[in-house]
């Protein structure tokens, strides 16, 4: 992000919108992706009381949209960047050209959100206009010899004018006739992942969609707020944007939450709760407390750390917490500690929870946590400093960003973490501008919950949406408020059976998430 910019995203007082209100329906209006004279084709049919799927492809592949290398420029903090300042890409040109090759320097530029302005991002090497990537690959050794390194991508999905094709799944669900829940499921555990085919199978679910940011490896469960029929898993990652989801459906809504996590002794003394259900010390998505590093807002696909934290865990979490150097308290139903263990790892026991401590926090578990004493620790999630309330019917998930608000396309790029510190915009490029698979919910004037899953990586059969389009097709479609969701190769529907109905884009097949929203049959 150029200094104007990043000044700009700073400034929370200019905030403006992208688009006018949203017409109060605009269901049957054309997909606003490329031009207005794109042939586009429709399906909708139901397949369960009050829910439909609808099918949408718009546009075609053009063949001005070629393959072709792009080079990997040197920023302070990656050696491997994708973008640059304008000296840096022009300088790795003339050596280029000094090689024997051929660049060209791409100037990028990005949209206006709600807290960024337009403008001029970074600049891009290039080298070769190619039909297929296997053509493209076939330069990449001399390139390699030569000293540089470059990868290859596909123009129609850099997020300016296309043809497309684009190719989206739409799953309306009308709470007032639909009789099932609308819930959040983690299949089994949080260190477990799960196929969303796999949870509408197993579940007997009408369908579902993959949902939040998830931490892979077994490591934990939601990289950001996470509330299961009730019961928070996993911390907010502060002021990014949720889904509070009744089960009846009714209701739904968009806020840009955060908690407040304490824990108390029984001899009064207090702490910050840093987390819940998640390793001490890595903070996924940042927006934590009590000094992290780099940052304590929120930084989408960044781990922040801090080297002092309490940390609770939870039955749903696993059968035990993560080992390691610290100290571990283990406390029953009631609060009282049972067992105060010098290292962590443990069975966490049913119905209770552990609470582990690394850094300057061991000695605060260890002077206050003694077997036989309680520890109390309160949850609060809250909605701009009011508290929201938690109870068995209702789930939240932490995602974002938001992209409509008020029947307006809205992003809170800044705040919502996909301004990045430090001088590497790579991620605003490829993840922000970039056209990608996306999932989004939102919620139409109707009171409709809208799933919609945006195929993508896919040339010639879907390109994707970057998020300025995924928030101008969920306006599109009718929403007055929504957001995106994990996306990328976790983006997956699938209807009754495990059915697919999307093309998950990962090479290797439907990819394993932390949770998925189901429609579940059945008294509410």
């Amino acid at each position: 992000m150029t200094r104007p910019l990043l000044a700009a995203a700073l400034c929370a007082a200019a905030v403006t919108a992208l688009a006018a209100p949203a017409a109060a329906s605009a269901r049957s209006a054309a997909l606003p992706l490329g031009p207005s004279s794109l042939h586009e084709q429709r399906d909708t049919r139901p397949f369960a009381p009050g829910v439909t799927l609808t099918t949408i492809v718009r546009g075609e592949k053009s063949a001005a949209d070629v393959w072709t290398l792009h080079v990997r420029l040197a920023v302070p903090g990656n050696p491997s960047a994708v973008i640059a300042p304008k000296a840096t890409a022009e300088d790795a040109a003339r050596r280029l050209e000094a090689a024997g090759f051929q660049p060209r320097v791409e100037a990028v530029d990005g949209p206006r959100f709600a807290d960024v302005r337009a403008g001029r991002v970074g600049y891009v090497v290039r080298i070769g206009r190619y039909a297929t990537e296997a053509d493209a690959k076939k330069d990449l050794p001399a390139l390699n010899a030569a000293g540089f390194s470059a990868g290859t991508s596909y123009t129609a999905q850099d997020g300016t004018a296309a043809t497309g094709p684009w190719r989206l799944h739409v799953i309306t669900v009308d709470p007032r006739r639909f009789g099932g829940r609308v819930v959040s499921s983690v299949g089994g555990t949080l260190t477990a992942t799960d196929k969303v085919s796999d949870l509408v199978r197993s579940s007997g679910a009408v369908a579902g969609v993959n949902g939040t940011y998830f931490t892979a490896g077994g490591k934990g469960g939601s990289a950001g707020l996470h509330v299961l029929n009730g019961e928070l898993t996993s911390e907010a990652n502060d002021g990014r944007t949720a889904l509070i989801l009744p089960q009846n459906g009714r209701g739904a809504r968009f806020a840009q939450l955060s908690t407040v996590l304490r824990v108390r002794a029984q001899d009064r003394a207090g702490r910050e709760l840093d987390g819940v259900n998640r390793l001490p010390g890595l903070v996924d998505n940042c927006g934590g407390v009590g000094g992290d590093q780099p940052t304590e807002r929120p930084q989408h696909d960044v781990t922040c750390t801090d080297p002092d934290e309490l940390v609770a865990f939870t039955p749903v979490y696993g059968a035990s917490s993560p080992a390691g150097d610290g100290a571990e308290a283990v406390l029953d139903a009631s609060g009282r500690v049972t067992e105060l263990r010098p290292t962590r790892g443990t069975a966490i026991p049913a119905g209770g929870r552990t609470v582990q401590a690394i850094g300057t926090a061991v000695d605060w578990l260890r002077g206050h946590a003694r077997p036989g004493t309680r520890l109390a620790i309160s949850e609060q999630v809250l909605d701009h400093g009011r508290p929201v309330r938690l109870d068995a019917r209702t789930s939240i998930l932490g995602a974002g960003p938001q992209l409509v608000r008020d029947g307006r396309a809205w992003v809170d790029a800044y705040a919502d973490g996909l301004v990045h510190t430090g001088d590497d915009q790579s991620f605003y490029y490829n993840w922000v501008l970039r056209r990608n698979p996306r999932t989004m919910v939102g919620v139409d004037r109707r009171g409709r919950l809208l799933m919609v899953a945006a195929d993508g990586r896919a040339p010639g059969y879907a390109e994707g949406l970057s998020i300025e389009e995924a928030a101008k097709v969920m306006r599109s479609l009718g929403a007055v408020e929504a957001m995106n969701f994990d996306g990328g190769g976790s983006t997956t529907m699938a209807t009754a059976g495990g059915a697919l109905v999307n093309r998950p884009s990962d090479g290797t097949g439907e990819r394993s998430v932390g949770d998925g929203i189901l429609l579940l049959p059945g008294r509410r």
